[in-house]
Formats: structure tokens, C-alpha cells, sequence
């Protein structure tokens, strides 16, 4: 069916909503109605016949269940209308309208929208609603990471890859949170590769290991001489990333004072150059990552509430591998692809010991710490078969023995020994010791300093 002959039903208790819904759709479509009271729906529907029906996720009405979009949706349902309902939600409610696709909506769309979107999605409705088919839960193409290194098939992750998806083509701030070694940095990416912003410049800026005096000279540049190795101008990694991405990983490990100073170029759009008193406008779109939880971070001596709100109009969480099921052995087997190819071997097959011991284990270290024991693995391997005790896992996360225990109860000494076993080992190779470690050298260095190795 064309949107030409189409009929829609818009619902929403809010009347600027309905009028603008109405203008744009009114030489679109066959027939437009609106509705502010939902309590009207049945009336509706016994009387008309709708294609689409684009219904509110939030109403101020008598059910006060927080969430009566989706009554309204079993309603519908409940009526046998066979009318494809696309959910209208903000940004906070992202979570409930991925619940409302399990409930049967086709789909939904974020307010505010752009209106080619809008359209696109009502069109898509009614042909794929004559077609019989389904709305794909996976924004997967051929250029990007989701599919090729974003890999996942648990509910989980489909979910994260459809609210990815949804949020992309908006400028909304957003704020990954997950435990290290989860792949927040891919997630980053992804967004950006679906954003309107896709052919502009991603900076990524690992702020946690940023110095208080690197901050903003980093983030925001510096004039000739405005310090010691200031020999030319330069600019900062927001100037860099004007009209694209700017992602801020480890957000949740900067200073009060550095927050400050974020705070505000986030607030006013601009940045000023360390030496400099003009300031320079800049036009970005916002992602952030920490490990730290949300509850951490809502501590005000500890981290600024009002950065929080500024940083976190929708929040992505990645599960750990522990919570992703089969997803492990999807994973392992995609790295033994990636490392076969790169060292020149043949791929070998996971044998049923090494998937029990896959499927067993806690990955403290998460994708990451799975992608280096498979890397060493492939390395290691002389057959053409990884067994488990081919399968080697970072000696800095496993858990200790009880004899360990018995001999050593403090687990930053632990830690401690561990690094300087490693260290010892590659001869005070950084690199070599973090890739046995499973961590990133920045990781390291966090630890080098914290133990004053």
C-alpha cells in the first residue's frame, strides 16, 4: 500500500504533538485523525479503520500504571486491530518502547523527530504491514562495526543494537556504563556510524588518564606560549571534532575541577584555548563511557549531578560476558577467524572441553579478556583443535586458590605481585606485559602508579 491511500490515527495528550503531526501528515496520507483522550481508542476503532496508529507512551490519565502506552497497546492489540502502532516516546522512556516491541508495536519513533524519519517509518509500517513481514531487530550493514566487530545474538544485545538504531539519528547526549572489557568504545562507534554525523570526524579521548594540567589543553587547545611546550597553536579535541562525534571514555574518573571546566563548554557550546580569551563556538555531538555505576556517580563529592544530567539524556548499559550466554562461544569463534588470519594459520576447531571451559568461566575481563586468551590460544596452538588447557586465561583476573588465599589475603598485594611477576618476565616490556596482563597499557600505567612500581 502507498501512504497515499493510508489511514492514520494519532493519539497524544499533547495538542502542539497533534497539530504538528497533523499539518505534516494531512498531503501525505489518505486520512488523518487525532486524539487526545486514549480512553477513546475503542470508540475508534469499532467506528474506523486505520494502516497506522501513532500512539503516545505517556499519558496523564486515570490508569497511572507509568507506563500507558503499553495498556493502550494490549488494547488495540486486544481489539484485533490490525493496524501497524508506532510508539511516540522521549528519550527517557527508550527502555519501555523496546518493551513495547516485544508487546507488538511495529515500532517507535523518539520526539522530538525529524520528519523525513517520521515518514519513512509510517511508510515502512504499511508496506512491510502488506507484506507480512517483520521489522528487523538489527541495524547491521556493511560498514559497520555492529556484525563485523559489535557481535552478538542474546536478547540482550539485541536490544542494546536496536536502541542504537533508534538514538544514532539524533544529537542526544549519551552515556554507555559498563564493567571494562565490554566493548563500550565499539558501542561508541556504532552510534556515530548511524548518526546524521557519520562522515564527520569521531574523537575519542581517553579522559581518566588525562593529567589535571593536560585537561584542557588536550580537550580544548592552547596558544603559542600559553606554557612551557606550547611552541605552536593547537587545537583541542572538541575544535577537532566539530560537526562530528567527540567520545569521552572513562568520564567518570575526572576531577571535580575538571568537571567544571567540562561543564561549562557543554553548556555554552564553546571552548576557549588555554592562553587564549576568545571563544571558539563548536558544534558536537556527545558520547560518554564509565565503569563506574550511576549510583557511584550520583555521589555529589565524587562527581557533579548537573554534569550527569547534561551527559545523560539516554543511557546505554552493557551486560557483562558472564550475563550473555552463548554469545561466549559466538565471540570465541569470531576471534579465532580474526588471529588466524592474522598470524598466517589455519583456524583451528574448539574441541568439547575447550567450549566447557568457555562456558564456564566468569570473564572478570569480559570480551576483552576473552579475545586475548583466544589470541594466545591461536598463537600457542600446535593442532588443529583447542582444547582447555589450550585455552590460558589472564593471571591478573583469575580468582585466587584458597592456598593463595591462605597466604596472601590482601588482593592489591596480590595484584601487585602479579604485575611484577609479568613485568619481571617480559624484561619491563609495557606493552607485552599488559597484553598477558588482559589490560590495556593505560590500565597498566594506572597500576604502575597506584602500587609505585
Amino acid at each position: 500500500m502507498q501512504l497515499k491511500k493510508a489511514s492514520v490515527l494519532v493519539v497524544d495528550d499533547d495538542t502542539d504533538v497533534l497539530t504538528a503531526v497533523r499539518l505534516l501528515l494531512r498531503p501525505q496520507v489518505k486520512e488523518i485523525m487525532t486524539e487526545k483522550n486514549p480512553e477513546n481508542i475503542p470508540s475508534l476503532l469499532t467506528h474506523h479503520s486505520f494502516d497506522v496508529i501513532l500512539l503516545d507512551m505517556n499519558f496523564a490519565s486515570s490508569i497511572n500504571t507509568g507506563n500507558e502506552g503499553l495498556f493502550w497497546l494490549k488494547k488495540i492489540k486486544a481489539l484485533k486491530s490490525t493496524a501497524a502502532v508506532i510508539m511516540i516516546t522521549a528519550y527517557g522512556d527508550i527502555d519501555l518502547a523496546i518493551r513495547s516491541l516485544k508487546e507488538g508495536a511495529y515500532d517507535f519513533v523518539v520526539k522530538p523527530w525529524h520528519n523525513e524519519k517520521l515518514l519513512t517509518t509510517i511508510q515502512e509500517a504499511i508496506s512491510k504491514k502488506s507484506n507480512g513481514a517483520k521489522l528487523s531487530s538489527s541495524p547491521a550493514d556493511s560498514t559497520s562495526v555492529i556484525g563485523s566487530e559489535l557481535l552478538g545474538e542474546s536478547e540482550v544485545m539485541q536490544d542494546i543494537f536496536f536502541k542504537i538504531k533508534k538514538v544514532a539519528p539524533t544529537d542526544a547526549n549519551i552515556l554507555i556504563l559498563g564493567e571494562n572489557g565490554t566493548g563500550k568504545e565499539l558501542i561508541a562507534k556504532a552510534i556515530h556510524q548511524h548518526s546524521l554525523r557519520a562522515d564527520k570526524p569521531f574523537i575519542k579521548v581517553d579522559v581518566g588518564a588525562l593529567t589535571e594540567s593536560l585537561f584542557e589543553s588536550e580537550l580544548f587547545g592552547h596558544k603559542k606560549g600559553a606554557f612551557t611546550d606550547a611552541r605552536e597553536d593547537r587545537a583541542g579535541r572538541f575544535e577537532a571534532a566539530h560537526k562530528g562525534t567527540i567520545f569521552l571514555d572513562e568520564i567518570g574518573n575526572i576531577s571535580l575541577h575538571q568537571q567544571s571546566k567540562l561543564l561549562s563548554v557543554l553548556q555554552n557550546r564553546q571552548v576557549i584555548r588555554v592562553g587564549a580569551n576568545e571563544p571558539v563556538d563548536i558544534d558536537v555531538r556527545l558520547l560518554c563511557a564509565t565503569n563506574v555505576s550511576l549510583a557511584e556517580m550520583a555521589n555529589e563529592a565524587r562527581f557533579r549531578k548537573d554534569l550527569i544530567y547534561r551527559i545523560n539524556t539516554v543511557e546505554i548499559t552493557v551486560p557483562p560476558l558472564r550475563k550473555r550466554g552463548d554469545d561466549i562461544v559466538l565471540l570465541a569463534r569470531h576471534f579465532i577467524t580474526v588471529y588466524a588470519n592474522k598470524y598466517m594459520k589455519p583456524a583451528p576447531e574448539l574441541a568439547k572441553s575447550g567450549l566447557e571451559k568457555l562456558k564456564s568461566y566468569h570473564y572478570p575481563g569480559n570480551v576483552r579478556e576473552l579475545q586475548y586468551a583466544i589470541e594466545r590460544a591461536v598463537i600457542m596452538a600446535d593442532n588443529d583443535v583447542l582444547e582447555a588447557n589450550d585455552i590460558i586465561f589472564s593471571p591478573i583476573e583469575a580468582a585466587p586458590s584458597a592456598e593463595n588465599l591462605q597466604q596472601e589475603t590482601n588482593l592489591e598485594e596480590l595484584e601487585k605481585t602479579t604485575i611484577l611477576r609479568v613485568l619481571e618476565k617480559h624484561h619491563g616490556n609495557l606493552s607485552r606485559a599488559s597484553k598477558e596482563l588482559g589490560i590495556t597499557r593505560t590500565a597498566l600505567y594506572r597500576r604502575l602508579g597506584k602500587y609505585d612500581i
